[in-house]
Order: C-alpha cells, then sequence, then structure tokens
C-alpha cells in the first residue's frame, strides 16, 4: 500500500466523523502574585533580615562525597567566577562545620553570612567535609550546596582547590553590601563626569 493509498483510506475513514462541540469549558484564574507578598518573599530570602527556618532541613538534592561543587547566579561575570574557582580571591573568612548537626550547621551558616556581609567581608570559605563516613553519604556537603543556592546573598561558590579543602569546602561570593554599592556607583560617577 502507498502513502496516497494510505491516506485517500484515512480521509475515507474519517469522512463522517464531526469535532466535538465543547461548551463546558471552565476558566481557570491565574493568581497574581502582589508586590507585597513578591517583597516578603525576598526579604525571607535574604540573609539581612529573617530567619533561618526557610532554609530547609527535609530536602537537599543529594550529591556524592568526592563530587566538585559549583554554582553562579545569572549577572556573574565569567572571569570573576573563574578567578573564584582558582582560589585567587583572598579568603577573609572561615567557617568549619565538622562535628555539627544539620540545625547547628544551618543556623551557622546564616549567622556566618549574615556577619561577613555586616564587615563588608565577600569572599569565604566553608568547610563541610567531603561525608564519605557519613549515612546517607555527603548529607552535610548536599544540604550546605542547597542552602547556599536559597540563599540570595550568594553570589556564587565553587569546590575548593586541594590546599583549600577541596572537595570537603566551597568558596562562597556574597553580594555587595549596600554601602559597597553606593561607594562604587560614587567612584564611576565621577570617572564618567
Amino acid at each position: 500500500m502507498s502513502e496516497n493509498d494510505e491516506l485517500d483510506l484515512f480521509r475515507e475513514m474519517m469522512a463522517d466523523v464531526a469535532p466535538i462541540k465543547q461548551d463546558k469549558v471552565e476558566v481557570a484564574h491565574k493568581h497574581q502574585v502582589t508586590e507585597a507578598q513578591l517583597a516578603r518573599r525576598l526579604a525571607a530570602q535574604t540573609l539581612s533580615d529573617g530567619d533561618p527556618e526557610y532554609l530547609s532541613l527535609d530536602y537537599a538534592k543529594m550529591v556524592k562525597p568526592d563530587d566538585m561543587l559549583e554554582f553562579k547566579r545569572d549577572g556573574v561575570q565569567e572571569g570573576v567566577f573563574r578567578k573564584l574557582r582558582l582560589g585567587k580571591y583572598d579568603i577573609n573568612a572561615r567557617l568549619d562545620l565538622h562535628r555539627k548537626t544539620l540545625k547547628e550547621a544551618r543556623d551557622e551558616v546564616v549567622n556566618f553570612l549574615r556577619q561577613c556581609q555586616r564587615m563588608d567581608i565577600r569572599t569565604v570559605i566553608i568547610v563541610h567535609g567531603k561525608g564519605e563516613k557519613s549515612n546517607p553519604p555527603a548529607m552535610m556537603k548536599s544540604y550546605v550546596a542547597t542552602w547556599l543556592e536559597q540563599i540570595s546573598d550568594v553570589m556564587c561558590f565553587h569546590s575548593a582547590l586541594r590546599q583549600h579543602g577541596g572537595n570537603g569546602a566551597l568558596y562562597v561570593m556574597l553580594k555587595k553590601s549596600p554601602e559597597r554599592k553606593l561607594e562604587n556607583r560614587e567612584r564611576h560617577s565621577k570617572r564618567q563626569g
């Protein structure tokens, strides 16, 4: 049977078929998010306000002990991210999460990052360990990576170089504080004007 024969057969079989008329369509109204709801959501995710409870202790995207971790928000320049990945920024603060429970670690991460932002520290290292002996493996590592992605003040992170802890630690870059942003804006406006 050729293609033309098949097409003719199909048309012949469908000749008496009529489309169904549907008059009972339900129109679903899409929920509109208000400006106030967006502001509350953003406030819940920034370090300066809010409570670490929004960072889940129930779920994390699980990784393996030897996995290399990396994360970069839109807007972070490739050169900046490469420099972080290669450990070329000065590490201004360090947090070690060994022998901490998940809840203690979550609270310490948030408090540490808040304090770093208040002190205008932008590049830090968080040592979480590889978690080869934990059950499940790499539990702390997985949760820390998940939390850092949820915190909007974290611009990017990458597994550290071997001398800084390798896959058991993360270089983390934070957003500039509002004061530092204003300083930069003023400095650049003077240069252009």
